[in-house]
């Protein structure tokens, strides 16, 4: 699987763009805030129709403009598919597979695989749970279609629980209707903790050599699924503290409050891991994240680096090296010295200056 070519029009910074990749190694290279990460966001976005920097639709399209567009023609299997995204200000996106439109979001998932590493990937590690239960949600959204319905169907329900319990405030006769609420919370987020067990399981299988590797031999990293609640145990507890979510009128118990922990040799990493070992943490579950969508696509997912490889020693940029041998890679840089220093075969190489690109 691989991209062949991106077309944009109104998109951030740019009024349009047309640029074709090679199926191996891309590179984009540019001062800062030129438009570099702008390109990796657009194939994100035509891939799993969201932002990997969590922007809103209205805050992609490019300052003046009502709409956006991206088309993205990828190769899967040795057959071309097109991806039409229409970005609108005032309405929901609309989204084409090969020229037919598609009524559910569901439909475009697994279609195109992407993994995106950046620096701000350390945030994954060191922020709050939001972030990694965010990375949890948007890798297996891409994997799963099943489980995109049902992190859904959760997050509509809660939204529709916790707004019955600010009612219950003021109205305590609605009490009787908070039963069917809860039986509906439970069986969606049962399935939800399900699935983020077994995405951290295999990702366990995979992670602790690659870090062992990474720190030649002395650091050993497992990630620990810090649940909230237990699936079984999930329907007794969210009854026995019904007395706390009214009187914070929001749900306290459930998968929404989720979240991951990174130990280092038995250490949580966010709590008490420098900032080189945070950074080969973040390395390590990026490296997992390709390994393991391998693994279950039995395909080669599409790898965009956005300016990682000036975070990285030397050591880890050659362990990063070493995994996009056979994928396809598209990367920005302020630059491409390092690239010819470490001997890596580079096929396509684009100048970004302010919203052009120029092959080089």
């Amino acid at each position: 699987m691989y991209v062949e070519s991106l077309n944009i029009n109104n998109y951030r910074n740019y009024d349009e763009l047309f640029i074709t990749f090679d199926k191996n190694t891309n590179i984009l290279y540019g001062d800062n805030a030129q438009g570099k990460t702008n390109i990796l966001e657009s194939i994100y976005m035509a891939a799993t129709t969201k932002s990997h920097r969590g922007s809103k639709d209205r805050e992609i399209i490019k300052i003046g403009e009502e709409e956006s567009h991206i088309r993205l023609c990828i190769k899967k299997s040795d057959i071309s598919h097109r991806i039409d995204m229409h970005l609108r200000k005032s309405k929901n996106k609309g989204v084409a597979i090969d020229g037919l439109p598609i009524r559910r979001t569901t439909e475009l998932f697994g279609l195109l695989n992407v993994i995106f590493f950046s620096p701000e990937d350390l945030s994954i590690i060191k922020n709050g749970p939001s972030e990694r239960r965010r990375f949890l949600d948007l890798e297996l959204c891409q994997l799963s279609r099943l489980y995109y319905q049902n992190l859904s169907s959760y997050s509509k329900i809660l939204n529709q629980r916790n707004n019955l319990l600010k009612q219950i405030a003021y109205n305590k006769s609605l009490m009787d209707t908070l039963d069917v609420w809860n039986m509906q919370l439970v069986d969606y987020g049962r399935k939800v903790i399900k699935e983020r067990q077994n995405f951290i399981t295999m990702l366990n299988d995979l992670i602790g050599e690659i870090h062992l590797k990474l720190t030649s031999g002395k650091e050993k990293l497992e990630i620990i699924y810090d649940k909230n609640v237990g699936e079984d145990e999930f329907e007794q507890v969210l009854s026995d503290k019904v007395h706390v979510d009214l009187n914070y009128m929001s749900t306290q118990t459930g998968p929404h409050r989720d979240d991951i922990m990174f130990m280092i040799n038995g250490i949580d990493a966010r709590r008490f891991g420098s900032q080189g070992q945070q950074r080969t943490v973040a390395l390590s579950l990026k490296i997992a994240e390709i390994k393991l969508v391998k693994n279950i696509i039995n395909d080669n997912p599409i790898l965009l680096l956005d300016d990682v490889m000036s975070e990285l020693d030397s050591s880890r940029r050659e362990a990063l090296l070493e995994e996009i041998k056979d994928i396809q890679t598209i990367i920005t840089c302020t630059g491409y010295d390092d690239f010819i220093k470490e001997q890596v075969v580079i096929n396509n190489v684009y100048h970004v200056t302010n919203g052009t690109v120029t092959k080089i």
